[in-house]
């Protein structure tokens, strides 16, 4: 099987819980990550810290999340680690590929993400008409910038 992409390394962890505070208190008061920004999505049902661990290719976000109404879907915080990044270096074509071996991904297609980089999930359970999947993990795939895959390749 010939893959038309490259997997370069870890993008993203973006990890939930019910108080983004406690999480701040943990991962950059007490772990020392930098924290660069926040993001909030009435859609996605989140509101996120963008904590950050190393730079340049190998800066690693740490996106620290909760719900906007804990009643609502999407839950961020249901499971704790809600999902993972993986930079790869040709999205559209990695898309492409994966779905055509079954993969299934969840509905949206490519996207700008909040990091601005163009994103794709891969849902975590398979169906019967695509039985690949993250297999119990919410998998994001992102566009890798030129100096990214520059670095890690």
């Amino acid at each position: 099987m010939s893959r038309p992409f490259r997997i370069l390394g870890l993008q993203q962890i973006a990890i939930g819980g019910p108080d983004r505070m406690k999480l701040r208190r943990l991962w950059v008061d007490l772990f020392g990550l930098g924290l660069e920004g926040d993001f909030t999505s009435e859609r996605e049902n989140v509101v996120e810290d963008i904590a950050v661990l190393g730079s340049g290719a190998h800066r690693v976000e740490v996106d620290l999340m909760q719900p906007l109404d804990p009643a609502k879907k999407p839950r961020v915080d249901e499971p704790p680690l809600n999902h993972i990044g993986l930079w790869v270096d040709d999205l559209p074509k990695a898309v492409e590929w994966l779905a055509a071996q079954g993969m299934r991904f969840t509905p949206g297609g490519i996207r700008r993400g909040a990091a601005g980089h163009d994103i794709v999930f891969i849902h975590p359970k398979g169906n019967d008409m695509f039985p690949l999947c993250g297999e119990g993990v919410l998998i994001e795939l992102v566009q890798a910038p030129a100096e990214v895959i520059a670095a890690l390749r």
